[in-house]
């Protein structure tokens, strides 16, 4: 059953930093872990390698209520070395799909529909705004305060495409957005190579070569910090195996996947998110699962085979508490759910109850 989001998408990004989190993350009750921290997630000890990714947590007061739910791994909004805006309202939107969004599907156009329903599927366009560094800076190091026994916050960041900008402009601004990140004193860093709602700016995590760049510039100013990279989905094995060829040399995980792109239409057949660049927008969501499940099992694969030391995050489609299992059975190291934790803020202490209850038996 859905409840009440904790991202009230009937209102602006602005409204919603300013007076969310909403629904049961506004309830201030907090859950009580049990038992010891007995889970590594690169080099931290957590109660449980599960999550929020970078996303739905906006601010401080969004990260303060997803530990107090139990979300142990949590991952702060997508940061920019600048200010950046937010698309026009709407933001996000249900979408009418039945079954997987295969990439076939993906093609054509999809329509929305009135009600948010399950099994729960979404188009989210936001294009990653970002508040001035300096503001940003301090609320995460609020956020990072509000983390209890067994939890860690982990910071998202990206580099920015401008007009007339060169490729090593781009490289560099990457490599300034993680430099600031590192001043917040996260211990957990992951820049984000594949938002597809950023319009002109394309998904980094396709161009290889670029990622391997970009890679190499963020390493040489975090240092030792461990690193995740958030990626899309990748339709050859050829271009995944690269990915982690790169990923092993440069980071500590790969976290995968985003969102698949779509075309999305209101009823009327008209663009259904308003402005430039926003026919095309990211689809999450259950219908993404099983991009999201096939990754894991292909990363681990590779993983396996050439003994590469990599973590895995799956991300994608986790709506229900069995999902956080089927990923840890495709392979997965640790787990993150966006849509299903907007709107059932309860599912990290469903997911608890289920493994204290399987330890009973």
């Amino acid at each position: 059953m859905l409840q009440v989001p904790f991202y009230d998408p009937t209102k602006s990004y602005d409204e919603n930093y300013i007076s969310g989190p909403y629904g049961e993350f506004a309830n201030g009750h907090i859950y009580e872990q049990k038992g010891k921290s007995s889970f590594e997630f690169l080099g931290e000890t957590v109660n449980l390698p599960f999550g929020i990714p970078a996303g739905p947590i906006l601010n401080s007061n969004f990260a303060k209520a997803a530990f107090e739910k139990g979300f142990d791994l949590v991952v702060y909004k997508t940061i920019r070395s600048s200010i950046f805006p937010c698309h026009p309202h709407p933001n996000i939107l249900p979408i009418e799909l039945k079954g997987d969004l295969t990439l076939e599907k993906a093609k054509k156009q999809l329509k929305t529909k009135k009600q948010y329903s399950e099994p729960l599927s979404i188009t989210n366009s936001f294009g990653v705004p970002s508040k001035e560094a300096l503001i940003w800076q301090e609320d995460v190091k609020k956020a990072i305060a509000y983390a209890g026994r067994g939890q860690i916050l982990i910071l998202s960041f990206m580099g920015t495409v401008r007009p007339n900008q060169t490729g090593q402009e781009f490289i560099d601004d990457f490599a300034l957005a993680a430099k600031q990140s590192i001043e917040t004193g996260a211990k957990i860093l992951e820049v984000n190579l594949s938002c597809p709602n950023i319009g002109n700016e394309g998904l980094v995590c396709y161009n290889l070569d670029v990622t391997k760049k970009v890679l190499q510039a963020i390493r040489k100013v975090i240092g030792n910090t461990p690193l995740a990279i958030k990626i899309g989905y990748y339709e050859k094995d050829a271009d995944l195996e690269k990915l982690a060829a790169i990923a092993n040399e440069y980071a500590d995980d790969v976290s995968g996947i985003n969102t698949i792109p779509a075309e999305v239409v209101n009823e009327k057949g008209e663009q259904a998110l308003p402005g430039p660049n926003r026919l095309k927008s990211g689809v999450c969501g259950h219908a993404i699962k099983w991009a999201g499940i096939d990754t894991v099992k292909r990363l681990r694969a590779i993983k396996d085979k050439k003994n590469y030391s990599f973590s895995i995050t799956g991300v994608g489609g986790v709506t229900v508490a069995q999902d956080y299992f089927d990923y840890i059975k495709a392979g997965a190291d640790s787990v993150m759910s966006a849509t299903g934790a907007m709107w059932n803020p309860l599912l990290a202490v469903e997911i608890k109850d289920q493994i204290a209850k399987s330890k009973t038996r």
